[in-house]
Order: structure tokens, then sequence, then C-alpha cells
């Protein structure tokens, strides 16, 4: 496979530069940062080490970037299970929103009235942060 070297449009270098930093996800963020660093010049081992990832992660990067651009970058197939709270989270962000809550004990409390579903204190604080 021949040597892809990386170059972004001006339009291009406009998304990745804003979403190395504002990117919901750390690991798109990171993706983008590694991606950044190449198109401005530095080696694979170098933006491997300054994006805090291995080489083989920068590799696929380039990899995901040439196969479907920005959006492959973008594409997070966690491999991990899926919450069932996930199918009530607008709700329960808007629940805390409106009404914030002091504990995670009353987090759970509440979570359960509005989903049926009782959560242990460590879930709830992982949930928590989820919703910021």
């Amino acid at each position: 496979m021949a040597w892809f070297r990386v170059k972004l449009t001006e339009e291009q270098q406009q998304i990745v530069n804003e979403e190395r930093e504002s990117h919901p996800n750390p690991v798109v963020r990171r993706r983008m940062l590694a991606l950044w660093l190449l198109h401005c010049g530095q080696t694979r081992v170098e933006a491997a080490k300054l994006a805090v990832v291995g080489r083989a992660t920068v590799e696929r990067v380039v990899q995901a970037f040439r196969d479907g651009g920005l959006d492959g970058l973008r594409q997070w197939n966690s491999k991990g299970p899926t919450s069932e709270l996930a199918l009530y989270r607008d709700l329960i962000r808007e629940s805390f929103e409106k009404e914030p809550v002091r504990s995670v004990a009353e987090a759970a409390d509440r979570m359960e009235k509005m989903t049926g579903l009782r959560r242990g204190p460590t879930q709830v604080r992982k949930f928590m942060k989820g919703l910021g």
C-alpha cells in the first residue's frame, strides 16, 4: 500500500481545527488532533506521541480519513453494551435541568420514578457524567 500524505482543504482545516477541541467524543477529538498534526507536516510517529496515541492508531486514523473522509473519523462504533437508560437520556436531562439533584441517591430515585429502572450509585454517576 502506498504512503498516503494528508492534505486538507481549507474547509476541512476549519472543521478539523474546531472538532479537535470541541467534539463531544474524546476519541474523535484525538483522531482529529492526529489528522491535524499530519496535515501540519508531522511524521506519523511524532503525531502519535503528540496526540498520546499509538502509531497503529494514527495509521487507522489515516485509513479512516482516506476511506470515509471526515465522516469516517467521526464514526464511533463502541463495542460495549448500551444502557437501557440511554433511551430516556433526553427526558432525564430535561428533568435534571429543570430541578437539579443534590446527590447521587436523589438522582437514582428520580431516574427510577421516571423510567422504572433502578441503578446503583456507580451506574448513576457514570450516566450523569455522560449527561454533562
